[in-house]
């Protein structure tokens, strides 16, 4: 038995396709409401929230498998649930960030998850994405309104990643050898600016979508309305404002371990297009 948190989710949905897609399973998929879950006929939907651990204890009985996102719920106690209901193997998502930036508050917070699995007992591997295209999604109620697309650091170019490419790396993790005891730096194939993302966009909807930059003081005050200061501050270091060498470096990571080359940007851009119209 696999189970996916985070199943209804970019990454986690696209992972039980896989999953599902390659015969591995039984599969069974975390959801806080399973009659509304749309998974792949034969995976089973099974009620809980990683932010209750308590709610865990059904869905992990009988796992042998588990993928887990870091940092949606008491992690501490997620992972020793995940120990005690007998799970042989955690695939789980960090962040490039915990390597690159490990300073910052939630970087340093990845990182101490990524040690409380390590010494669990429990086989893992740990996947480290860079930035997700789908951070784009941010966008789309302005683009949807014809509005001015606003972001700071516009010619900054990090490598963005498809959640897909995060899925593919996991399905491989998960159902075949090699993997345990590995952290997997994953990036897109190339590094991507937030004014070609708009542009990339823009020619999946064909039409113009106006773009403008905007200073780290205006998005800051936007952002830490709603995440807090602290957090506004990591994400804007990390997307511009403190850039390294490492954080900007293309990997091919995704190629290695699948077998396939990361997917560009535009490739989700022009899959995802409905959510921008």
């Amino acid at each position: 038995m696999i189970l996916v948190t985070g199943a209804t989710g970019n990454t986690g949905s696209a992972l039980l396709k896989e999953l599902h897609a390659c015969g591995a399973g039984p599969l069974r998929g975390l959801t806080r409401d399973a009659a509304r879950a749309t998974f792949p006929e034969g995976v089973e939907a099974v009620e809980g929230d990683l932010a209750a651990s308590a709610s865990l204890k059904h869905a992990l009985e009988g796992v042998r498998a588990l993928f887990l996102v870091s940092r949606l719920g008491p992690d501490a106690d997620i992972i020793e649930a995940a120990r005690q209901a007998g799970v042989e193997h955690v695939v789980m998502v960090s962040s490039i960030t915990a390597q690159t930036h490990p300073h910052l508050g939630p970087a340093g917070e990845n990182l101490a998850v990524e040690r409380l699995l390590k010494e669990s007992g429990m086989a893992w591997t740990i996947l480290r994405p860079t930035q997700f295209a789908s951070n784009a999604l941010m966008w789309a109620a302005s683009i949807r309104e014809h509005e001015v697309v606003r972001a700071p650091y516009a010619d900054t170019a990090l490598p963005t990643i498809h959640p897909a490419d995060i899925a593919s790396v996991a399905r491989v993790a998960l159902t075949e050898p090699g993997h345990q005891e590995r952290t997997y730096a994953l990036t897109g194939p190339e590094p991507v600016t937030a004014r070609r993302q708009v542009e990339a966009i823009a020619a999946a909807l064909g039409r113009e979508v106006p773009f403008a930059e905007i200073s780290r003081r205006e998005a800051h005050a936007q952002m830490a309305a709603v995440f807090g200061a602290e957090a506004a501050d990591a994400v804007l270091d990390v997307t511009g404002g403190d850039v390294n060498d490492e954080l900007l470096a293309v990997r091919d990571t995704v190629a290695q371990v699948t077998g396939t080359p990361a997917r560009p940007f535009q490739q989700w851009a022009m899959e995802n297009a409905a959510a921008f119209r």
